[in-house]
C-alpha cells in the first residue's frame, strides 16, 4: 500500500479497479478480507473496513457463511461514479484554463487528435 491515503481506501480502490476493467466479474467472489490482509501484510479489521465500504456503496453484497460479491450493475455503477470524478478532476480545470487562453472545444479537439497520432 502506498500514496498516503487511508489503507482501507486503497483497498476499496483495488477491488473497485478490478471489478471495472474485468479481473473480478459481476455475481463474482472477492477475495476474503483474510486473504487481502494476507496479500498486502495488512490488519484483517483495515481490509474488512475497505470491503464494508463497497458493501455501504452498493457494490459488494454479503451471502451469509460464504463471502461477498460483487453486485449486479457494479461495474457500470463504478464506470459512472469516476467518470463523473473525472471530468471534476481533469475536464473541468481544462476547459477553465483553455478558456483562460482563448482555446475552444475544436481547437482542443484538434490537439487531442495531434497528441493521439503523436504516440
Amino acid at each position: 500500500m502506498e500514496d498516503g491515503r487511508p489503507i482501507f481506501l486503497q483497498i476499496a480502490e483495488l477491488i473497485e479497479n478490478s471489478i471495472i476493467d474485468g479481473t473480478l466479474a459481476e455475481e463474482g467472489q472477492v477475495p476474503s478480507t483474510n486473504e487481502l490482509a494476507a496479500f498486502h501484510r495488512i490488519n484483517p479489521a483495515t481490509a474488512g473496513k475497505g470491503v464494508n465500504q463497497l458493501v455501504d456503496d452498493g457494490i459488494l453484497y454479503k451471502k451469509r457463511g460464504i463471502g461477498m460479491f460483487v453486485a449486479t450493475g457494479a461495474r457500470a455503477k463504478l464506470r459512472d461514479r469516476r467518470r463523473e470524478e473525472f471530468a471534476q478532476q481533469f475536464l473541468h480545470p481544462l476547459l477553465t484554463e483553455a478558456s483562460k487562453l482563448g482555446i475552444d472545444a475544436d481547437d482542443l479537439k484538434r490537439m487531442i487528435d495531434r497528441w493521439e497520432q503523436g504516440r
